[in-house]
């Protein structure tokens, strides 16, 4: 089928094209995230921000494609020296975000590398001005510092430092085993420190537990004393009734009170006699009549002496003569308890 086109119709058809081909191209679609700048004539006049934007055909072009999310910069690993000379490796990662499009499209070339020597410049910058223990003790310090200083720096490009973050601090293997080293001297002396006030606490508590018994020690002997001093007070008081007692009844004309009381104190010496370790002969009654008979005799010099009236002395009586009791020989040779003088035959 042949067609026959005049040239109008071509220069219809050639209009149609040029039509859809300048609203295609005054239309510019934006995806999320990101930002286009304009530029008519190669100079700036808007930014394009994300879904359906118009421009000017052929007048306008669009000039940068700019990522507006937050993007991260990681800052390879660089020698850092310290303010008292130390050397350590450090790394780090940065997080920024573009503001203002066309401020980090013509304020700056190449922003990426600009931002990478910023970040790293001031690493050195910082972690040169602290000394090796604080450096290593103070990475939210550090952190702030730079992410300070890097925005200041970055501020005039659109740009906005959201985090700098230190990865990793590596000093060399010498100052690491000194650093071990000085660990364990510290370690050490803290449990030298320790063990030294557990001793002295000790000591302490061994002392006070000396101190207590000893004036518990003190306070028991001063009252046995005083219960020793209070009982021979009262054996004195009991001892002096006695014989208060046994003088009452003596002048009383009762003899048997002070047969009673030679009684006692003839009995008492006996028994001291029998139990001194420096006694050689020891004469005593065999038989209980003997120390009665003699109590008797006592008895009656008594009544001799103060008479039966009780105080009134009267004519001595002739005595009754008082026989020896005799021993009997071989009762003394068999009685264990007879002790004979030394020299003595058996």
């Amino acid at each position: 089928m042949d067609l026959n086109l005049s040239g109008m119709d071509y220069a219809v058809i050639a209009i149609v094209i040029v039509v859809i081909w300048t609203l295609i191209a005054g239309i510019k679609t934006v995806p999320q995230g990101y930002n286009y700048t304009v530029e008519r004539f190669k100079k700036y006049t808007r930014t394009l921000h994300p879904g359906l934007n118009l421009i000017v055909p052929y007048i306008d072009t669009i000039g940068a494609k700019l990522n507006v999310m937050e993007q991260v910069l990681d800052v390879p690993t660089q020698e850092v020296i310290t303010r008292d000379n130390a050397s350590v490796k450090a790394d780090a990662v940065a997080f920024y975000q573009i503001l203002n499009a066309a401020q980090a499209a013509y304020q700056i070339s190449n922003l990426n590398q600009a931002l990478l020597n910023l970040t790293m410049t001031n690493i050195r910058s910082v972690m040169g001005s602290m000394d090796l223990d604080e450096l290593l003790s103070n990475r939210d310090l550090i952190n702030e510092k730079l992410l300070r200083t890097v925005d200041e720096a970055a501020n005039p490009w659109g740009i906005k430092i959201t985090r700098v973050e230190i990865k990793d601090i590596s000093p060399p293997q010498n100052l690491l085993d000194s650093m071990a080293r000085q660990m364990k001297a510290e370690r050490e002396k803290r449990a030298l420190v320790l063990e030294a006030e557990g001793t002295r606490a000790a000591q302490i508590l061994k002392a006070e537990g000396l101190k207590q018994s000893a004036i518990l020690q003190a306070e028991g002997k001063r009252e046995a004393a005083y219960r020793e001093a209070e009982a021979r007070e009262r054996l004195a008081e009991a001892e002096a009734k006695a014989t208060t007692m046994v003088s009452e009844a003596i002048g009383a004309g009762n003899v048997q009170a002070l047969n009673y009381f030679v009684a006692q104190k003839y009995t008492e010496a006996l028994i001291s006699i029998g139990t001194a370790n420096n006694s050689k002969i020891v004469l005593m009654p065999l038989e209980a009549s003997s120390l009665i008979g003699s109590l008797g005799g006592i008895g009656a010099i008594a009544k001799e002496v103060f008479g039966d009236n009780g105080g009134s002395p009267t004519t001595p009586r002739p005595t009754p003569a008082r026989s020896t009791p005799s021993v009997n020989t071989t009762t003394a040779q068999s009685n264990p308890f007879v002790i004979r003088p030394e020299g003595s035959q058996t």
